[in-house]
């Protein structure tokens, strides 16, 4: 059996016989707790960063804030830092432990989200929320080199749609929590508790989870230091990555984008109070987001559809969502509203643990953590920079050429809305490589 302490000389690879060798090492508790712990993990990091999404109005309202400062204030001061943090982060995940790190990047960012509930000024939360940025830049890379090696690569997809219930229950909590806490104890309130929650989490992560070996479970076990450059260098010959890169950043533009700024456009044009779009939507979020990642992860138990199934599976769901949200911005009635994020927000979930395992299937183990983090960097420069920003700004602009005004949001979420159709395209169309690519990352064998 692999021991990571006996290290071969950089660039060598080692081949198991067949891909039954590594089927065939057991999966054992260790690796179940060590998913739920990063599942726990996942959800605080997603509760930190949505429920800036359900406090928009209120923050707006005592800093007073246009949509445009608003975009700046909450997307791109945090996503700056965050992706520019990434890399390095993605980095250090490939080399160090990765459970030590992820463990103290909650600590940086739990710390930064108390500030900016301390925060009396405009600069005093953006310096927070950078700080936030930095911290949550180091989670995501570590928590997928980790399950990927704790993890063969049939059950992957499974193992990262479990993974990917911490983003429903945390926006879950991000909405509902922080509906029900902002009229007790106020925005800067709600920021300073859900920063103290994360504290505990990193506590027991650093004391009781095992780092994993690296690259236990793959049939070709690469031993070599890896950089970025060689990792962007193979990428680029991996047609259907590069489609899996493409679909993601465009989905998450797409999806996170609308998302972000749906409890403001249901408060502006569906009369509906803070509290109340907050506890509809985090109900969608926990229940639908749940549901939807438990039927992903049964779907994906079944090793005998494979990876071109996983990249189809999530083009027809994103195809699909993307009709329900032009009908969500377009349509007037609030229940049929309702009705339709019933549908797009429990959608959005299911490509998070099929997407994830693709990325660790067409690279080396070598490069998982940077994967994620160049993954990162272009789906959060569009997700968390691009998308509130200029949303916002153009809900500023459309605004002062239209009588109904409070509309203007609604609007420009209608015309986001088509891009869905993109990101699906990417995916079914990455079908094509898929398992000649996957052969070259050494994820099955020939």
């Amino acid at each position: 059996m692999y021991n990571p302490n006996n290290e071969a000389a950089l660039g060598t690879t080692v081949e198991n016989p067949d891909s039954s060798a590594t089927s065939g090492l057991r999966v054992g508790y260790s690796a179940w707790f060590m998913l739920f712990m990063l599942v726990v993990v996942y959800a605080v990091n997603i509760a930190d960063r949505y429920v800036l999404s359900t406090l928009i109005e209120p923050l707006k309202k005592d800093l007073n804030l246009s949509d445009t400062s608003v975009g700046f204030l909450t997307g791109v001061t945090l996503a700056v830092f965050y992706v520019t943090a990434g890399i390095p982060m993605g980095v250090l995940a490939d080399k160090t432990n990765r459970k030590r790190l992820t463990a103290a990047c909650i600590g940086i960012w739990s710390g930064m989200t108390v500030l900016c509930g301390l925060s009396q000024t405009y600069w005093q939360f953006a310096l927070s929320r950078i700080g936030v940025g930095i911290g949550e830049a180091g989670s995501t890379p570590s928590s997928h080199s980790m399950i990927a090696d704790r993890f063969p690569a049939h059950m992957r997809a499974t193992a990262f749609t479990i993974w990917g219930i911490g983003a429903c229950i945390g926006a879950w909590i991000g909405g509902s929590g922080a509906a029900y806490l902002v009229n007790e104890h106020g925005w800067r309130g709600t920021l300073v508790i859900f920063g103290l929650a994360g504290l505990p989490i990193a506590a027991l992560l650093w004391l009781f989870v095992r780092e994993p070996a690296r690259g236990l479970h793959d049939v070709k076990r690469t031993e070599e230091q890896s950089t970025i450059k060689s990792t962007i260098q193979f990428t680029l010959g991996q047609k259907s990555l590069l489609h899996v890169l493409i679909g993601n950043t465009v989905l998450t533009y797409w999806g996170w984008g609308l998302i972000w700024w749906t409890p403001s456009f249901l408060v502006r044009s569906h009369n509906m109070t803070v509290s109340e779009a907050g506890a509809m939507l985090g109900t969608i979020h926990g229940v639908g987001g749940l549901v939807a990642m438990l039927i992903t992860a049964l779907v994906m138990s079944n090793s005998k559809l494979g990876a071109e199934f996983q990249a189809k599976f999530v083009g027809w769901i994103t195809l699909f969502a993307t009709i329900a949200t032009i009908l969500i911005f377009s349509l007037e009635s609030t229940s049929a509203v309702t009705l339709l994020l019933w549908i797009f927000i429990p959608a959005i979930y299911m490509y998070l643990g099929p997407t994830a395992a693709l990325l660790q299937n067409l690279v080396k183990s070598s490069m998982r953590g940077k994967i994620v983090a160049l993954m990162l960097f272009a789906a959060n420069i569009t997700n968390l920079v691009v998308a509130p920003l200029l949303i916002g700004f153009l809900s500023d602009t459309v605004s002062s050429y239209i009588p109904d005004h409070q509309n203007s949001l609604k609007y420009v979420l209608f015309g986001m809305a088509f891009t869905g159709f993109w990101a699906g395209y990417h995916y079914i169309k990455c079908t094509k490589y898929l398992r000649q690519d996957m052969i070259a990352a050494g994820a099955v064998s020939k």
